[in-house]
């Protein structure tokens, strides 16, 4: 559809966000979480499943990493 290579997509987003497409579309994820645990008060495991993780661990990491604080406590 974009017309170019599934190669050339990922250095694109590269070179646009200095982010591999696989970083870039987590922290779209983590971001779009973290809007869902500030506004629509839902607990973490509903907006885990909601963003597309399946793993609690991995989600919290990933969540600490880009935040610097749980997800529990950023709904806070």
């Amino acid at each position: 559809m974009l017309g170019i290579s599934p190669t050339n997509l990922y250095r694109k987003i590269k070179a646009l966000t200095g982010q591999t497409a696989t970083e870039f579309i987590r922290n779209i994820r983590l971001k779009r979480a973290a809007q869902l645990l500030k506004n629509e008060h839902l607990n973490v495991s509903e907006v885990m499943y909601m963003v597309g993780f399946t793993h609690h661990s991995y989600f919290t990491r990933c969540f600490k990493e880009l935040f610097g604080v749980s997800p529990k406590s950023y709904s806070k």
